[in-house]
């Protein structure tokens, strides 16, 4: 199996790229970082340091990469097996174009072979975003081919991959918790699915898009706002502060109440699983800076993302969101001069007040309720 995977970044080479390999796939990764691109074409390996009690090192071999702009990843996409991106939300549109103009030569050099494409984003149904990017940059008469021969598979990904230490020299080095899940959905394929072990198939993924979206990624942002509001540093220093700590597992556990009855978890396990996302949280070997972690807060403020939407379940259930509410409000404290976002979040906040900014951004009523519980969290923490 041959794969190009765009996207060359800690989580592309720490995770997807890595499990693709492991499974014998000969990846090429597509990225614009050109020191990058060039370790990995004269090494053709990289290893991973995975990190935990039994810390340890694995190599990743039979790899190469090129530009992402450039046209061999166009000829590229006529021939892999399979095309994967961990880019981030926002470059899907940019990649998209490319995806297209490689479809177009597939099709036009005859390739009957089903090609599948899996955005590994975090985001929810992220490939079927891809996708609509795709139609638009595809000629029309290519959408029947298209429909017949390429699956856009959604997924669900969940591993925490934090920047490299400061001060390495290389451009590869990759640190990563032992913990990783890949859960796709198992209905999209074109063809058969390919066997690469990590890879989950479900005829559910929804139900798991939202167990980590609602846990995972609602804890690790709660705990990166409060923990930047106390003056923390990482993440396992926030989640050590035991006002924090009750604050992000209330939090889990109340948008876990949302998952319980929507998708009928049991609740025994989710517990677990709260816990074992606590545990992850104090890796004392990964030093996860809460202000990365806290990054983009226009986007996590979002209706369909990390904290809105778990909020908006516990009111379509008649469940308590305290706990959530304190979160958001300290999402709202947010601030990064690294972080374009975050600036644009001060000036909507200048601009229109906590109560109107809060509206704009998270799709919430401003004469709600609840957004009168999270202004006064606001205004009480200021």
């Amino acid at each position: 199996m041959k794969a190009l995977h765009f996207g060359a970044g800690n989580i592309g080479r720490g995770f997807i790229g890595k499990l693709l390999a492991d499974a014998g796939a000969e990846v090429v990764f597509a990225d614009v970082n050109q020191t990058v691109l060039d370790a990995l074409n004269a090494r053709h390996q990289y290893q991973v340091h995975v990190v935990g009690e039994q810390a340890h090192f694995e190599t990743v071999s039979n790899v190469s990469a090129v530009h992402s702009g450039s046209d061999e990843v166009i000829h590229l996409i006529a021939k892999v097996d399979l095309v994967t991106t961990a880019v981030g939300p926002q470059i899907l549109e940019r990649i998209a174009p490319s995806i297209a103009q490689g479809l177009v030569g597939r099709h036009d050099a005859g390739n009957p072979q089903p090609l599948n494409i899996i955005a590994c984003e975090n985001m929810v149904r992220g490939t079927s975003q891809l996708k609509q990017h795709v139609l638009k940059a595809l000629p029309e008469q290519y959408h029947t081919w298209l429909e017949a021969s390429v699956g856009f598979v959604d997924s669900a990904v969940d591993r925490i991959v934090p920047p490299s230490e400061a001060g390495t020299h290389d451009p590869l080095e990759v640190t990563v918790e032992t913990f990783s899940e890949w859960i796709v959905d198992k209905t999209q394929f074109a063809g058969q699915a390919p066997s690469i072990a990590g890879m989950e198939l479900t005829d559910n993924l929804m139900a798991f898009v939202e167990r980590k979206l609602f846990t995972l990624n609602t804890g690790h942002a709660i705990t990166a706002y409060l923990g930047q509001y106390a003056g923390h540093k990482t993440i396992r220093d926030a989640i050590l502060d035991p006002a924090i700590r009750q604050v992000v597992k209330g939090a889990m556990e109340e948008s876990g109440a949302v998952l319980i009855n929507r998708y009928g978890f049991e609740p025994v396990k989710h517990a677990a699983y709260i816990n074992k996302i606590l545990q992850r949280f104090e890796n004392p070997y990964l030093h996860d800076d809460v202000e990365r972690v806290g990054r983009q807060p226009l986007r996590k403020l979002g209706a369909g993302d990390r904290l809105i939407k778990p909020l908006q379940g516990c009111l379509d259930y008649g469940l308590s969101h305290a706990n959530l509410v304190k979160g958001i409000a300290a999402a709202m404290q947010y601030h990064s001069e690294q972080d374009p976002q975050a600036q644009e979040w001060a000036a909507l906040l200048e601009e229109f007040g906590p109560r109107a900014a809060l509206s704009r951004v998270s799709g919430l009523e401003e004469d709600s309720k609840v957004v009168e519980q999270v202004v006064n969290v606001y205004n009480a923490m200021q």
